[in-house]
């Protein structure tokens, strides 16, 4: 997605508020595509994966609302409904029905991005992984705790910031300098001991690590079964 922040379709048939919209996200880096009915983007949604919809309730033919109940539960996509301003009861179906919010019209472009970002943050957090499961080792970050064969280790705050971070990227690495930067240390040795502390609590043989990788001149990789 070209470093975009998130993909968004914008269904509105009024043809200067999506252009303005479009225009403000786009300069918000967000990639913005377009639909001027409920028709329009039902067709969009079926071949593109959008992050989040900012949809009118108001529009020719089938309504914001109609959309929502139609599609919500199968596309499992954050809405944000645009209302007019004396739209108070629609607000309320709409948020029943299975929206994640509302902007009343007119409304502060600025106030748009801070609550796109605000459902995104949600939803990327509401994703990540917390618990995982592989060959008999359990990482619960919940709980603060592994077990390995039976045995129980606790997690500690600067080991659940790495664990959390690298479960949601297995495979990708991670330099010394980034590790640093997750937990505030400037000192590579020093990550290179939480490291060796957290492959004791992981690995059958940490000598010989499988999961919790060097890349060497690199840095760390957790390679995930």
């Amino acid at each position: 997605m070209n470093n975009f922040e998130a993909h968004i379709l914008v269904v509105d048939d009024d043809d200067g508020i999506r252009t303005l919209v479009r225009q403000y996200l786009t300069e918000n880096n967000f990639l913005i595509t377009t639909a001027n009915s409920a028709e329009d983007a039902k067709e969009k949604i079926s071949i593109i994966k959008f992050d989040l919809i900012i949809l009118d309730i108001m529009m020719p033919g089938k309504s914001g609302l109609e959309f929502t109940i139609e599609n919500k539960e199968r596309i499992n996509t954050p809405i944000i409904l645009l209302t007019a301003k004396g739209e108070a009861d629609e607000r309320v179906q709409g948020l029943e029905v299975g929206a994640d919010d509302y902007l009343p019209k007119p409304f502060e472009p600025k106030e748009l991005v801070l609550r796109i970002r605000n459902i995104l943050n949600k939803t990327k957090n509401k994703n990540e992984k917390r618990f995982i499961e592989f060959d008999n080792i359990k990482i619960d970050l919940n709980k603060l705790i592994i077990i390995k064969n039976k045995n129980e280790f606790k997690i500690n705050n600067t080991e659940k910031i790495i664990l959390e971070k690298m479960i949601n990227a297995p495979g990708e690495t991670f330099s010394r300098e980034s590790i640093g930067n997750l937990i505030n240390i400037d000192k590579e040795r020093s990550v290179d001991v939480i490291i060796t502390r957290l492959r004791k609590k992981i690995e059958i043989d940490p000598k010989n690590p499988k999961y919790l990788q060097t890349i060497r001149g690199t840095g760390y990789v957790l390679w995930l079964e």
